[in-house]
């Protein structure tokens, strides 16, 4: 890129986004979506030109379940605009310009968690080419929301591009986001001190089926699958073939299975999000299930999970003194602003690496009267996010809005 992107927008005057918090919150409290869904559709039937309105019900078709709708709904709105406003505008407020690919929820860091209610002016800017940075609209800081997977790795490298040239700071920098592939994030950090990260593996499906998994019980997965999709615990070359069988796809992550239950045979996964380096607890999930979800984890309903999250969320200060060593050698060699974890603690005491990324949620929205103690330390993440933002985009020099 030769010059450098300018700083000026303009966007149609339209209602406001609800957003994507706002409606998952509605959701996850079993509201009904359908009258969103019909109040926004004869928006679009009064102005087809809404993209608010669009974007609004691409989001609501996702929360129901329809990744295909969401798609081609979504596509309708970045058709008409890629720039969309979070909030009203707050005077003199640090001003965050969050760079998104198009897609579903693992597509992208979903920020809007994060910032639900702060004080800092966002904007949303979905980049699909390189003419997308020639109208920035002004901004302190720009975070890079576009999450590692093969379909926005060409996102990554176009932003990647326009960075030397950039007229602010730059959180999470493209370059160090495309290399948290399975496969490249495990080459980065296996000789961390006190991790345990089990080696991944790029296979394609002929040489699966030839024998060169390896050792069993193995697990494996489609390339670009998330949350468990598709994912299988392998025991024999028989169970194998039939998973293959079972599975489209040309290549696959394969990584050896690592026992990771106590004493009482139930597993413990959790999820930590590093923010400037610092760690802060998401979640701790207790279940009779390797394969660990908090929604499978029979959190909502066992109040001795409860009671074992909350006890962790508490003692946090002594799981991250523990794995000082490795927490601070992965920030170091993966060179992120915030990103987060799914592990675990291995036998041996090492810190038991199962994903990296910078898609997973981190987010506020459950029942305060049945989880009363989560909302503090979600906050407090919240918080600390916050201040990284305003901290980079301190020493910006502000350009006025446009007119």
């Amino acid at each position: 890129m030769s010059a450098s992107p300018c700083a000026s927008s303009s966007v149609s005057i339209e209602p406001p986004l609800i957003g994507l918090a706002a409606l998952t919150r509605r959701a996850m409290r079993g509201e009904s979506l359908a009258p969103i869904a019909q109040a926004l559709q004869a928006r679009i039937a009064a102005n087809p030109d809404d993209a608010n309105a669009l974007m609004d019900l691409s989001t609501v078709e996702l929360l129901r379940g329809s990744r295909a709708a969401r798609l081609r709904v979504q596509g309708e709105a970045l058709a008409r605009r890629k720039l969309y406003p979070q909030n009203a505008r707050i005077p003199g407020a640090t001003r965050l310009l969050v760079l998104l690919a198009p897609g579903d929820f693992m597509a992208n860091t979903p920020v809007e968690f994060l910032l639900e209610d702060a004080p800092i002016n966002v904007d949303f800017l979905y980049v699909q080419s390189e003419a997308d940075f020639l109208r920035l609209p002004p901004h302190d800081v720009a975070l890079v929301g576009v999450a590692e997977s093969c379909a926005n790795q060409k996102i990554l490298g176009l932003i990647d591009e326009a960075a030397p040239y950039w007229p602010s700071p730059i959180l999470n920098h493209p370059a160090a986001i495309a290399r948290l592939t399975r496969d490249g994030a495990w080459r980065l950090l296996r000789e961390v001190e006190g991790l345990h990260f089990p080696e991944n593996r790029r296979i394609a499906r002929a040489a699966l089926a030839a024998g060169e998994g390896g050792s069993y019980p193995l697990i494996i997965r489609p390339v670009d699958s998330h949350a468990g999709e598709e994912l299988e615990k392998i025991e024999t070359a028989a169970a194998l073939g039939a998973y293959l069988r079972g599975h489209s796809g040309d290549e696959f992550y394969v990584a050896p299975f690592v026992d990771y239950s106590g004493a009482d045979g139930k597993f413990r996964k959790i999820r930590i999000a590093l923010v400037d380096g610092q760690a802060w607890p998401i979640h701790y999930a207790v279940s009779s299930r390797w394969m660990v979800h908090y929604l499978n984890a029979d959190m909502l309903h066992n109040p001795a999970h409860r009671a074992e999250e909350e006890m962790f969320m508490r003692d946090f200060e002594a799981f991250a003194a523990r794995h000082a060593a490795a927490l601070d050698g992965l920030k170091r060699r993966l060179g992120l602003d915030y990103l987060q974890i799914d592990c675990a603690e291995a036998a041996d005491g090492r810190l038991l690496i199962f994903e990296i990324g910078t898609a997973m949620i981190a987010h506020d929205l459950d029942n305060p009267v049945t989880f009363p103690y989560k909302s503090a330390h979600m906050r407090r993440l919240f918080d600390a996010f916050r201040r990284m933002v305003a901290a980079r985009g301190a020493d910006h020099e502000q350009t006025p809005e446009p007119a």
